[in-house]
């Protein structure tokens, strides 16, 4: 019984020595591309005017909001999401021209915007693009501030240091 529990113990040291010099798994942000930095700041260009890609897509920007690679950094990175393009039409409560197997996804990215709200996300839509694909403003979910321009708001955080994200 002792010759395998250290047969077991010199398994996982070989293991741990394996992952530890590979880079897989330990590495972490340590050597990666967020060495060095203090805080992550990042706005996304969000312009998909698929349901399902919309729903996709805030999964990864909160996904990546929440990863351990983003905290081992800073315990508050600065998101913002702007909505531009055909993207404003998914963060409308109307459902007006949308496809009826659409509708639960666009329940589920309400929803999922809501959670990344409470986590410290923040949402704008451009009105401009709004007015181009008919959205009402006032049916817009509440967690998205309005803007009269979403490139004017693209410049002006990353003029401010924030890392331009596009997602189209």
């Amino acid at each position: 019984m002792k010759k395998r529990a250290k047969s077991i113990i010199a398994a996982l040291i070989f293991l741990i020595g394996l992952f530890a010099t590979s880079g897989i798994g330990f590495a972490s942000q340590e050597a990666g591309p967020l060495k060095g930095l203090k805080s992550i700041k990042a706005v996304f260009d969000f312009r998909t005017g698929s349901a399902k890609s919309a729903e996709v897509l805030l999964g990864l920007i909160h996904d990546t909001f929440k990863g351990k690679d983003i905290a081992a950094v800073t315990k508050k990175p600065e998101f913002v999401v702007v909505f531009i393009g055909p993207s404003v039409k998914l963060i409308s409560k109307s459902r007006e021209g949308m496809a009826p197997e659409d509708h639960k996804i666009l329940d589920d990215v309400a929803k999922r915007i809501s959670e990344m709200a409470k986590d410290g996300i923040k949402f704008e839509i451009c009105l401009f693009a709004a007015r181009m694909f008919k959205v009402d403003p006032a049916t817009v979910l509440p967690e998205i501030k309005h803007e009269d321009n979403g490139v004017v708001s693209l410049i002006g955080y990353q003029t401010k240091g924030y890392a331009l994200v596009p997602l189209y």
